[in-house]
């Protein structure tokens, strides 16, 4: 079986991407939905998260994000120590996964920080999805309703594409004006 990671900075398609070889018959894990059911419903991912973050981490409808992010956003040892929490109990998952799709030659996962935090060493072959800035900034203020100052500090918070491409096997250009589908074909030939 081959693993594919599908990583790019917010707002960059990479979702499009992975619905573009979902629909092509692949399957593709969501590491981002994915992780947000572990937070919720996996019982030792969320003894970890209270132990970290204290009983205000979890409300009475879940995760509680809004309490969780203002804790983390200006402590990165805690975000980390909160990393590494979630990225295992995420790639151990992800491994369980596969094995439910062991009848497929190639898998993929869609993942935002896959260069990042290293889990891209764990794949075969990556594909890094671009987007200019403020093709970025218009997508995911208009999406998530965020202003643009949150939008920025989110994208500041994750790599340049330009570090990134160092390390991808394959580019994918979301710009708006480049036809996708001919590039998702084209990585499909190269696999």
């Amino acid at each position: 079986m081959i693993k594919i990671g599908i990583t790019g900075g917010i707002g960059s398609g990479k979702t499009t991407v992975a619905r573009l070889f979902l629909s092509l018959g692949f399957p593709v894990y969501e590491a981002d939905v994915e992780a947000k059911k572990l937070i919720n419903h996996n019982e030792r991912v969320k003894q970890q998260i209270i132990e970290l973050l204290g009983e205000k981490a979890y409300n009475a409808e879940g995760y509680n994000r809004a309490y969780v992010g203002s804790v983390v956003f200006n402590d990165k040892l805690i975000l980390n120590q909160l990393n590494r929490i979630v990225h295992p109990a995420v790639a151990n998952h992800f491994e369980q996964w596969c094995d439910m799709h062991n009848d497929h030659n190639i898998v993929f996962q869609e993942a935002a920080i896959l260069f990042e935090n290293g889990s891209y060493i764990k794949f075969d072959k990556t594909i890094l999805v671009t987007a200019p800035q403020h093709l970025r900034l218009q997508r995911v203020m208009r999406r998530d309703g965020l202003s643009e100052q949150k939008v920025i500090e989110r994208m500041n918070s994750q790599w340049t594409d330009e570090a990134k491409i160092k390390l991808a096997d394959f580019v994918i250009d979301c710009d708006g004006q480049s036809l996708v589908i001919p590039q998702v074909l084209n990585v499909l030939k190269s696999l």
